[in-house]
């Protein structure tokens, strides 16, 4: 399945979905349907790392005094399984692979998969 975590709220990631052909995918929205273990340890399979999969820009970081960075694996899953804002975001699953966060070249990258497929 074809599946986009994302954030509805965001505007970036409204801006990046608008960008993509949608009917190909199953579309979550992470703050109505919080990551289940399952997932989060599907995204760490395709990572090898929880801390790829932080939001470090997340202004959580700040409100609860906790460094972005330094912080061990089980932190950031830990982090990641107590609130939706840190995940870097979106999380897009296509044919296997897995795109995480808004970069420029990750989207790109994703649209050269979307075109070679189709």
């Amino acid at each position: 399945m074809n599946t986009i975590y994302h954030l509805s709220s965001c505007s970036t990631n409204k801006r990046i979905l608008a960008e993509l052909p949608l009917e190909q995918f199953e579309l979550i929205d992470i703050k109505d349907h919080p990551l289940s273990d399952e997932e989060l340890e599907g995204f760490y399979q395709h990572t090898s790392s929880y801390e790829e999969l932080i939001n470090k820009r997340a202004q959580r970081f700040k409100l609860e005094g906790i460094s972005a960075n330094g912080q061990s694996e089980e932190t950031y899953k830990n982090l990641l399984k107590s609130h939706y804002t840190f995940l870097k975001r979106p999380v897009i699953c296509y044919e296997q692979k897995l795109y995480v966060g808004n970069a420029k070249s990750t989207i790109e990258s994703l649209k050269s998969h979307l075109e070679r497929t189709h």
